[in-house]
């Protein structure tokens, strides 16, 4: 079978619902305010898939075999605009040593939208016939899902954040990001595309994904490419909206006076910073950080944007960028070590990349939080969400418990 691809895309009228065309049980999504891509229907034509246990990094491996794939490819896309051509779903385990697949699939079919324009995208193998058009599929009933208590419990997240506390105090870290676990089940046959639809009209501002059963709505941008123009976004810091506009206000000033939350942030910048230096041409932050408000909680953030250098792609920067001092910790394989210790779980793809990528080396990547994955069986579909805070020197462990029920909000009211 050949592995040369063929790509075609076609303006198409306007879709105003590009999630009607995914598949029910594995929907493959990248959306935010409503533009974006889907694949349509359930054929993948090619995957690459890093399994655990590998040498070299899984980023470097997916982006190498990526640029080979895009440079035999016959790419036909009069449009050029972000997500038409030949693109790939990604998703990436956190720890290189995670027992999750990373993995980058490229659909049959892309539906996508920008500002207003719709395409269609069909992507074959050379010695295989064009596919048919695909059709929208009515959305299947609703459903609810129940989760509890994962492999951490509240209060054995709490004697995790004190060990974090102690090992901050020994001077082995500046700061450590710890995450906890709920699980439960879905129904079997569940329509996911409800899950993805509901993060994505109850939190327009950010991506709302869905790759490899790993569905979310993460605020946080990893990094953009488009144009060889790199952006990124960095959030650490966060407190919870108020239940008025007084206490909201209240909240805000709060965080953005809170010395303990603006030492997070200014570590998690400065990562990102020395990551993207050697990959890029020309680099610069905003000087302050802003706040960022979404419905359930204000977050410090602070955007970057430099020029990427020849030969890079959006994959490249993943793979230095990952993981970030505002999911892993600082320094980062002292961290890394840490959550290794004080979780009592494999974090699989949550707080890794997450995103598309084309053949110009294109792409949007967010790190994957506010999730979940999602694993079908015979019976009832699993499900395991996670949430995470930075721990920091002052961390207080039931605040950050408390910070963690906040983040888990989105996913659990979505569930329900």
């Amino acid at each position: 079978m050949s592995t040369k691809l063929v790509v075609e895309t076609r303006e198409i009228d306007p879709v105003e619902d590009l999630l009607a065309y995914a598949d029910p049980d594995q929907p493959l999504a990248w959306l935010r305010r409503g533009d974006g891509i889907v694949a349509a229907g359930d054929r993948i034509v090619t995957a690459i898939r890093v399994p655990a246990g590998t040498d070299a990094a899984r980023s470097a491996i997916i982006a190498s075999a990526w640029r080979q794939l895009a440079q035999d490819a016959d790419i036909d896309d009069p449009l050029g605009l972000p997500g038409t051509g030949l693109v790939g779903f990604g998703a990436l385990a956190f720890d290189e040593h995670s027992i999750a697949d990373s993995v980058l699939l490229i659909p049959s079919a892309v539906i996508g939208r920008h500002r207003g324009r719709s395409w269609l995208t069909r992507i074959r193998t050379a010695d295989s016939a064009p596919s048919t058009a695909p059709a929208a599929k009515t959305y299947g009933p609703h459903w609810a899902g129940t989760v509890g208590p994962g492999a951490q419990s509240p209060q054995g997240y709490q004697d995790s954040v004190r060990g974090a506390l102690a090992r901050i105090a020994d001077g082995e870290l500046s700061k450590v990001v710890l995450a906890r676990d709920l699980t439960g089940s879905i129904p079997a046959g569940s329509d996911l595309r409800r899950l993805v639809r509901a993060l994505s009209t109850g939190y327009p501002d950010t991506w709302a994904f869905a790759v490899d059963g790993l569905i979310g709505a993460s605020p946080e941008t990893l990094v953009t490419v488009q144009n060889r123009t790199v952006t990124a976004r960095v959030l650490a810091g966060t407190i919870g909206r108020g239940a008025d506009a007084d206490a909201d206000t209240a909240a805000s000033a709060h965080l953005a006076s809170s010395t303990k939350d603006l030492d997070e942030h200014e570590y998690a910048v400065q990562s990102v910073l020395a990551s993207l230096r050697p990959h890029t041409r020309v680099l610069a932050a905003s000087e302050q950080p802003f706040l960022l408000k979404l419905p359930n909680l204000f977050h410090l953030a602070t955007d970057v944007e430099g020029e990427l250098a020849e030969g890079e792609s959006s994959l490249d920067l993943v793979g230095a960028l990952h993981p970030t001092a505002a999911v892993a910790g600082t320094p980062t394989v002292a961290a890394i070590a840490a959550i290794r210790e004080l979780e009592p779980f494999d974090r699989g793809r949550y707080a890794g990349p997450v995103g598309w990528v084309d053949a110009a080396g294109n792409g949007e990547w967010a790190i994957a939080l506010r999730c979940a994955q999602f694993t079908g069986g015979a019976g009832e579909i699993a499900v395991t969400a996670y949430a995470g805070a930075g721990i920091v020197a002052g961390s207080d462990p039931e605040s950050e418990l408390l910070e963690t029920r906040v983040k888990f909000r989105p996913l659990v009211d979505a569930l329900a």
